[in-house]
């Protein structure tokens, strides 16, 4: 079976796990302040380490006062976890459609949902790709918007000439085990705001000001005040081990992902019936390779017909306007999000295929879409 997707992990990551237990501490100390430092440098501004990319968008959230009665624009085809870290704050998630060439926020259409109650923007860069990023800062800023980039798929993609976190207001990445650094689990909010980045850091720590200075010297804090509400959303030194690893072997790891995405390109960008993303992966670092099925194919019966042949396929994303928890107030017409998301196909994309597998992949795919059109 060629796998969707999987961790890429060598034995470096494993020394270090075990250098972590040898020293008998586990919690956040010197390795997630080394990550934290490195990361920073990665960026070229300031980096802070929380447990996923979920606590991440929430933290960022909280620290720049969104809360009970705020609306947070959104594309609605993401991963839950967008929607739930905007839900978590007692916010409202309003659901926007997307562009349809690239499937990131149509600013636009988000325009048109802004409200007295709007209090930021939440572009989600999907698949890698950052879409009409200098849009949608000119509109946020124009409205007063605070922008937090959910960038999790986007680690290590250029933008102008930047990397994405390395400019603009908050951006918030997953390390989870199948991005593009993994730290097992893991997140991290990047931004130039020091006051956001105190209230992160506090609020990771279940509020405890100032903590963090304690956990990196291997203390707690014993006497301490609480002034805002907090969470357990620390990263543990086990998970930053593995992290400060991965970031030293990024630039192989994202050699590898941007090759497999020009080779998969390469074979379907002339086929009739699938549309690949139009992405420069000279600049982007993806996540997902996802296509697009043109209306007469089926895509549970191809991914069904894949995986019988031994590939493995993903869908990125159910649309979270059409979840329970989010419908009744979410109750739009989205008429790009509601065309493509049935006809969206994830494919195998992780450092550890060979070109043989990606050839295997393609021909497969190739040879159910010839068979059903």
């Amino acid at each position: 079976m060629i796998k969707l997707s999987k961790s890429s992990i060598s034995e470096a990551e494993k020394l270090a796990v075990m250098g972590v237990l040898d020293r008998e501490f586990l919690g956040m100390g010197a390795e997630v302040e080394e990550f934290e430092k490195e990361l920073t440098k990665f960026f070229g501004r300031p980096a802070v380490c929380v447990m996923n990319g979920t606590a991440a968008l929430h933290l960022a959230l909280q620290a720049v006062g969104v809360g009970y009665g705020d609306e947070v624009l959104v594309q609605s085809l993401t991963y839950v976890a967008s929607f739930q870290a905007i839900s978590a704050t007692g916010a409202t998630p309003v659901a926007c459609d997307v562009d349809p060439a690239t499937l990131t926020l149509d600013w636009k259409d988000a325009e048109k949902r802004l409200t007295k109650n709007t209090k930021a923007i939440m572009p989600m860069h999907y698949a890698g790709g950052v879409g009409a990023l200098d849009e949608i800062y000119t509109f946020a800023n124009k409205h007063g918007l605070r922008v937090i980039e959910d960038a999790a798929h986007a680690f290590g993609t250029v933008y102008q000439g930047k990397k994405v976190g390395g400019f603009g207001d908050i951006a918030c990445f997953s390390f989870d085990g199948i991005k593009n650094i993994t730290s097992g689990e893991g997140g991290c909010i990047v931004t130039d705001d020091e006051e956001v980045l105190q209230k992160v850091r506090d609020a990771r720590l279940l509020g405890v000001e100032k903590d963090t200075a304690k956990r990196f010297s291997g203390e707690r804090s014993w006497d301490f005040n609480v002034i805002a509400q907090g969470w357990r959303y620390h990263m543990s030194d086990i998970m930053a081990a593995i992290g400060n690893i991965q970031l030293k072997r990024f630039p192989d790891l994202a050699t590898k992902r941007k090759k497999i995405a020009r080779l998969y390109n390469a074979r379907f960008s002339q086929v009739l019936g699938l549309k690949v993303l139009p992405y420069d992966y000279d600049k982007i670092v993806p996540h997902i390779y996802v296509i697009q099925l043109g209306n007469a194919l089926d895509r549970d019966n191809i991914r069904h017909k894949l995986n019988e042949q031994g590939v493995q396929t993903g869908v990125h994303y159910q649309p979270n306007h059409l979840l329970s928890l989010y419908k009744e107030f979410n109750n739009v017409n989205l008429p790009i999000v509601d065309a493509v998301h049935t006809k969206l196909l994830s494919l195998p994309l992780h450092p550890d295929l060979v070109d043989e597998d990606i050839a295997r992949v393609c021909n497969e795919l190739i040879r159910c879409v010839a068979n059903i059109e």
